[in-house]
């Protein structure tokens, strides 16, 4: 019984993981096109 309580802690830690790098991805995306937009309403 405790191994799947294991086995759900690890899908919870890889699916965590791999929404956080998402997230970070499009956050980092988000800033790029800010900063261009910004630049270009600038010049």
């Amino acid at each position: 019984m405790i191994w799947l309580l294991v086995l759900l802690l690890l899908l919870l830690a890889v699916g965590g993981g791999v929404f956080l790098s998402k997230f970070l991805f499009i956050v980092l995306v988000v800033a790029l096109l800010v900063a261009l937009f910004g630049r270009r309403s600038r010049v």
